[in-house]
């Protein structure tokens, strides 16, 4: 469950909300000397203004494939390569786009309780099944069904509260 938890915490973090994220950018792999490498490990990137993102890189010939990565990714954004450094500029978000961005972060928050419940679930088969077997007696299997609902619950609760949070980052203007 808690494995649910942090995929489900990792898919709502690239979601793009209103402000810059260095977050966003994970995942963006550069060519560098033949080999694909993650973006944050080839520069130095940060947010000097709300709504930019600053990608210096520590060996200037990437400014090339930096630029290309990130046009070639699919988050729409624009690089600005001013010869030392790599600027991206998110535009303002419409509210059509945070609606769309909030029903994207319910169904990925949705995928999180359906991988929750399956473990539920083969928890629950697990304990009939040392039941039948006799390694476990009817009281044993019937709390452990018990606590297994009741952490369910508990990490369905979280990711209500991860989803609650990130529309509202969503939503902020």
């Amino acid at each position: 469950m808690d494995g649910a938890l942090e995929a489900t915490q990792e898919e709502l973090r690239h979601i793009r909300t209103g402000r810059a994220n260095p977050a966003m950018l994970d995942g963006i792999t550069v060519e560098y000397y033949g080999t694909p490498t993650p973006l944050e490990q080839v520069g130095n990137i940060s947010t000097p203004e709300p709504r930019m993102l600053v990608i210096q890189p520590w060996d200037k010939s990437l400014l090339g494939p930096i630029s290309k990565a990130i046009l070639n990714s699919d988050l729409s954004l624009n690089p600005n390569n001013d010869g030392v450094l790599i600027r991206l500029v998110l535009p303002a978000l419409t509210e059509e786009r945070r609606k769309e961005f909030a029903k994207l972060a319910g169904r990925k928050t949705e995928e999180g309780k359906i991988a929750v419940r399956n473990v539920r679930r083969d928890a629950i088969e697990h304990m009939k099944k040392a039941e039948k077997a006799s390694e476990i007696s009817e009281d044993d299997a019937k709390r452990g069904q018990e606590k297994a609902q009741k952490l369910t619950d508990e990490f369905i609760q979280k990711l209500e509260q991860l989803h609650d949070h990130k529309v509202a980052e969503i939503m902020e203007v």
